[in-house]
């Protein structure tokens, strides 16, 4: 984990070799949706027009009541991913947050279309996982994905996921322990 003096005091960031990852504070998830132009400047990156995706639109008022009732919660949800050479925003990485008591976080991830096919995802991914099973507590990451999403089965199958069954949905559902999982 890294952090630089330009981070507001809030800031959780995480490097990897080719990206940053960034911990969306309250004040920035409020930017992303009021303001862009000032979390562009909060962040010194450039934040694209398809960013973020749709099925982060959805969850960002979530995540802004989740943080601003337990700003503990930072790092369990919404992460920002920074193409470091480039210091543009090209997807987003996290949890669906944490319950008390559960020793399990669901991830998600997503790239905006200029960036996919480059391995940006699953280097997000994995960056993340290694961050959370850092945390006291966390014994297993789970994930869901469409049978028809290759790309995502994919990155799964990189982070050194198994598949666990189907839900009730009909999405396929992914498991790794702390135990099971590869560097």
């Amino acid at each position: 984990m890294t952090t630089t003096e330009n981070d507001p005091p809030d800031a959780l960031t995480l490097s990897s070799p080719r990206l940053i990852l960034i911990a969306c504070s309250l004040s920035l998830a409020r930017s992303i949706v009021l303001d862009r132009a000032r979390a562009e400047a909060q962040l010194g990156v450039t934040i694209p027009e398809d960013w973020p995706l749709p099925g982060l639109r959805g969850f960002v008022p979530f995540y802004i009541q989740m943080l601003a009732g337990d700003p503990s919660m930072l790092g369990w949800g919404m992460w920002l991913v920074v193409h470091a050479a480039d210091r543009v925003v090209i997807g987003d990485v996290g949890f669906k947050g944490r319950t008390e008591g559960s020793d399990t976080v669901d991830i998600g991830y997503s790239i905006i279309p200029a960036y996919r096919n480059q391995g940006y995802a699953s280097e997000a991914a994995r960056t993340l996982i290694d961050w959370v099973f850092a945390q006291p507590g966390i014994e297993r990451v789970i994930a869901t994905c469409l049978p028809s999403n290759t790309p995502s089965i994919r990155v799964l199958e990189k982070l050194g996921m198994r598949r666990a069954g189907t839900t009730e949905s009909g999405m396929l559902a992914w498991s790794l322990s702390r135990s099971e999982r590869r560097r």
